[in-house]
């Protein structure tokens, strides 16, 4: 697959099969994303794959957190109190796509709620990779760690995977940081990932957002 094809064949997936993708493929796809860029070479990815009862596990943590009405509280501020307007039509554009797709209304609160609890599973994915980095660093490495992740959705789209990368699964730090490990004084949970092979059957996965024309985001200066 040439890279303008991986492109074009990444989205972001929101079911996949009951099929475990192999280790050696996870691990061939972090290998060859580990050579993005990083400025003077910091390199200031850290990356988790769960997968099984470990998993499993985190799930049903996370889940409930999200049930429970717990507060959510990122590492980060994922976006401003308020977007630029045409971000923000954008925004509402894409989730608007979504339920209409699904045939859920804006009234039916409660199908809205439980088809946002999947993003606390990673949508059933068999695996997910949660992204961190260093509390002491500035957002120059959060620019690498956004270049590494599109390397290893990229990379995931040549072997035949699907992804979704899910701010939702970084809204309850804590909890992540806690089952696996990690830090709460010097990590940053930067986002999940789920990770799997595509249902193609699944309804959710045949809408695609809108890009815009090239004229509306470049300007080009001779």
């Amino acid at each position: 697959m040439l890279v303008h094809e991986a492109l074009a064949a990444r989205q972001s997936v929101r079911k996949f099969l009951d099929k475990i993708p192999a280790y050696d493929d996870i691990v061939k796809i972090l290998e060859y994303a580990k050579r993005s860029p990083s400025g003077t070479n910091t390199q200031p990815w850290q990356v988790a794959v769960v997968s099984g009862a470990t998993k499993a596990a985190l799930d049903q943590k996370l889940v409930e957190a999200f049930c429970s009405g717990q507060e959510k509280n990122l590492d980060y501020n994922y976006y401003p109190a308020k977007l630029p307007r045409d971000m923000q039509l954008r925004r509402v554009a894409c989730g608007m796509q979504m339920y209409q797709t699904l045939g859920i209304t804006r009234q039916d609160t409660d199908k809205r709620l439980r088809q946002w609890e999947q993003n606390y599973s990673a949508f059933g994915a068999p695996v997910v990779l949660f992204f961190f980095t260093n509390k002491m660093l500035e957002k120059g490495s959060y620019l690498d760690c956004g270049m590494f992740l599109q390397s290893v959705m990229l990379m995931a789209a040549e072997l035949g995977l699907a992804t979704c990368a899910q701010a939702a699964l970084a809204e309850y730090p804590a909890i992540v940081k806690e089952h696996l490990g990690y830090s709460e004084e010097d990590d940053i949970l930067l986002c999940g990932m789920a990770l799997g092979y595509e249902d193609k059957t699944a309804l959710i996965n045949s809408y695609r957002t809108e890009r815009e024309e090239l004229e509306v985001f470049t300007k080009f200066f001779d």
